[in-house]
């Protein structure tokens, strides 16, 4: 929680920066962010695969396969950080503008793109560094490094964003450009610690010998059938995300901006579910894969209550501060306004939807990684974005029914997800004659 709690911290932060900058330039950030949850999709998708297969060798206690599972994950990395990289540079304005990003908008967050996409090859490595690490149990260490990129980001982010004027003797003035300059430095430097520490240092129990290193279908399997599905779900939201962001242009950019706005806040409301969720992997492939069962049963039920009651806590916290919160990103009283609507709204459902994530990772720690994307298709195509876009564009309903969309779909998908889990834990127990 403390590794996440300091990218959400970069986060925030960076869009208090890039706030000061206007509405405009939240706005292009906006647009920038279902490309960068694309990518984050594959990422974490695989990852989680990753983590899965990794964790259910070692219960097991099959190093040999451990290692070569992690194997493929930088064979994995290597392949998305060149897809992206190409991509984003050739044909990265071409997406924002098929995204809705036009005029002033698309000029910032093109310049956003252009800069950070050099970047991304350092990201994606880094992301599976951690989810091979997240497999053996190490959250220590990523969580150091994680601390050092985001203090490095948030001292070079004022930097490079401001001019001179605006920040001492120090500014470089590039805007956008600039906050993307300083996540791409910081990241390469993160990227550079890991390889040190996992290749020069042998940190890890996982030990890497990519000479050596054969592909195998079997493991690749493993990861793929959580991984790959993981993935697409992510996408998915990516989608989601860009549809949108393309039905709130439709009645201003103001709306575009609060909706990010407000994203940033409820990442620190989902802080430690995600944190949670993440050890779940990690505990439940390790008792499934050791066939402790009483332990995995403890901990899927102790994971899902206590994910609902932090959120349940938190929620109202924001709830109470919400437009305190929303002004610390923009004066724009629209923008805060607007904000402000979403995050009252959309806490009402909150820890309903801290089930839903928890659960989606208990089922990926099972090996089961196709609940996680039908829920999301589920929720995502067949309920939130065609309401927003019925609600918007055949009723002419005002930008809150927008965030109403979005409840119903939680809702659904929180249910959905929680009679799945029980059903696979009463299949499981009952093959191993446990009653849960």
């Amino acid at each position: 929680m403390f590794g996440m709690g300091i990218h959400t911290l970069y986060n925030v932060i960076d869009m208090i920066f890039i706030g000061r900058l206007g509405g405009d330039a939240i706005a292009g950030i906006a647009f920038n962010m279902p490309i960068f949850f694309l990518m984050l999709g594959l990422t974490m998708g695989l990852g989680s695969g990753v983590t899965a297969s990794i964790a259910r060798f070692i219960g097991d206690e099959d190093k040999a396969s451990a290692d070569n599972s992690a194997e493929h994950a930088l064979a994995m990395a290597a392949c998305i950080a060149v897809v992206f990289t190409i991509a984003g540079l050739y044909f990265g304005e071409k997406i924002l503008i098929v995204l809705g990003a036009e005029g002033n908008i698309l000029v910032l967050a093109w310049e956003y793109l252009s800069m950070i996409v050099l970047g991304l090859p350092f990201m994606v490595f880094s992301g599976f560094f951690r989810s091979i690490l997240a497999g053996e149990g190490d959250m220590k260490f990523p969580m150091m490094v994680a601390g050092l990129g985001t203090i490095l980001n948030i001292i070079l982010d004022p930097i490079f964003i401001f001019t001179l004027e605006d920040y001492g003797n120090f500014g470089f003035g590039m805007g956008v450009k600039g906050a993307a300059m300083a996540t791409v430095l910081s990241q390469f430097i993160v990227f550079i610690i890991f390889i040190y520490m996992l290749f020069v240092k042998e940190h890890a129990y996982i030990t890497f010998n990519l000479k050596d290193f054969l592909p195998s279908k079997s493991i690749l399997w493993d990861i793929v059938k959580v991984g790959v599905p993981a993935s697409l779900s992510m996408i998915i939201m990516a989608l989601g995300q860009g549809v949108f962001n393309k039905i709130l242009i439709h009645y201003s950019s103001q709306a575009v901006s609060a909706y990010q706005v407000a994203g940033r806040l409820d990442m620190l409301i989902f802080l430690p579910i995600f944190a949670i969720a993440g050890g779940m992997t990690t505990l439940v492939g390790m008792f499934y894969g050791a066939k402790e069962l009483n332990a995995l049963n403890h901990i899927v039920k102790y994971g899902i209550i206590s994910a609902f009651i932090i959120t349940l806590i938190s929620s109202s916290f924001v709830y109470v501060f919400a437009e305190t919160f929303s002004s610390w990103f923009t004066n724009d009283q629209e923008i805060i306004d607007g904000s402000v609507g979403f995050l009252r709204m959309l806490c009402l459902i909150y820890p309903l939807v801290a089930i839903a994530i928890t659960s989606g990772r208990v089922m990926q720690g099972l090996g089961k990684g196709l609940p996680v994307l039908l829920i999301t298709i589920i929720r995502v195509i067949g309920v939130s974005a065609p309401l927003g876009l019925y609600f918007s564009f055949v009723l002419e309903k005002p930008v809150e029914w927008n965030w109403y969309a979005m409840m119903i779909a939680a809702f659904i998908s929180f249910a959905i997800a929680i009679s799945w889990v029980r059903i696979e834990l009463v299949r499981i127990n009952n093959e191993e004659k446990i009653v849960v």
